[in-house]
């Protein structure tokens, strides 16, 4: 007679992983009103060296850069017109060109950072009521040159329509 084998001890389920420090907002600058077309404000005081996390909201018109998951700057912004919309999504920086030109409209985008391979970008625009892209994102002149030199390839850039975000909430998820 033989022994029955014991079963298995149960596996536990893994738990989560908790979203790492650089990917939660742990602050929000404090703007004094809301942004027009054009503006923005840049304020790295405080802000730690970190991981880069861009996000853009277009039901909001606003792009914020997140450094180590504290918001350096914001801009009002432009975007894709109804029959060139904006993709949606999570998208690399795959490419920067502080000179470019599009190959497609001959036109300038000054500050670019290539988000697919059919050329959508953010970059520098004339950012003003009625104002329009052909997908890309549109970004004040200014803000797009701070924007440039803070950003590398890889870095995250996250757009949706209408999520915002607020203290102690994970930018990426």
């Amino acid at each position: 007679m033989t022994a029955a084998a014991a079963p298995p001890p149960p596996v536990a389920a893994p738990s989560p992983s908790p979203t790492p420090a650089h990917f939660v907002v742990r602050r929000i600058l404090d703007l004094k009103k809301p942004l027009s077309h054009g503006d923005y404000v840049w304020d790295e005081s405080g802000a730690p060296d970190g991981p880069v996390v861009i996000t853009v909201d277009l039901a909001a018109q606003v792009v914020s850069i997140f450094r180590d998951g504290y918001e350096i700057g914001t801009a009002a912004i432009i975007y894709g017109a109804d029959n060139m919309p904006t993709p949606l999504g999570v998208f690399p920086i795959l490419q920067k060109d502080a000179d470019h030109v599009s190959n497609l409209y001959d036109a300038p985008m000054p500050y670019m950072l290539r988000l697919t391979n059919d050329g959508v970008a953010i970059h520098a625009s004339d950012v003003r009521y009625g104002n329009a892209t052909h997908g890309c994102v549109g970004v004040p002149t200014g803000f797009a040159r701070k924007l440039f030199a803070a950003t590398h390839l890889g870095d995250r850039v996250i757009v949706t329509n209408g999520k915002r975000l607020s203290m102690g909430q994970s930018i990426v998820g």
